[in-house]
């Protein structure tokens, strides 16, 4: 095998960045002198935000969950990630974005058609008439 090159040294992490994004690793490391490393500890970093949803949201996304078997703040993550993959593939302009955000039939949404009632979970709320 030839010898690797030499690495540059990098202003900041975007030149780092750029670089591997054109180079080949394997033309400035030599991998079989690798050694496989495990971080037992290594936790995604996640942040911690409080989000107010309609009240009928929350109970269908929690029957979702109950069907699926897992738990509803895990759905609602699969979810949002999954919408923002797509979203961000898309190409939409910002306006095109807005439009669907502000669509007034949301299901959710102010002034949308009202909800269809579920037969699952449906007794009367605390304090509400029925």
């Amino acid at each position: 095998m030839k010898r690797p090159k030499s690495l540059p040294r990098f202003r900041d992490e975007d030149a780092e960045r750029e670089f591997w994004a054109r180079e080949e690793s394997a033309d400035y490391l030599d991998w079989s002198q690798a050694r496989r490393v495990v971080f037992p500890n290594l936790q995604p970093s996640t942040c911690t935000i409080s989000l107010r949803l309609p009240e009928n949201l929350l109970a269908d996304l929690k029957v979702l969950a109950n069907r699926l078997d897992v738990p509803y703040q895990s759905l609602m993550k699969v979810y949002l990630a999954e919408r923002v993959m797509r979203e961000l593939t898309q190409g939409k302009t910002p306006e095109e974005l807005a439009a669907e955000v502000r669509e007034p039939a949301a299901p959710y949404g102010r002034g949308g058609q009202p909800r269809k009632p579920s037969s699952v979970g449906s007794r009367p709320r605390k304090g509400k008439k029925t």
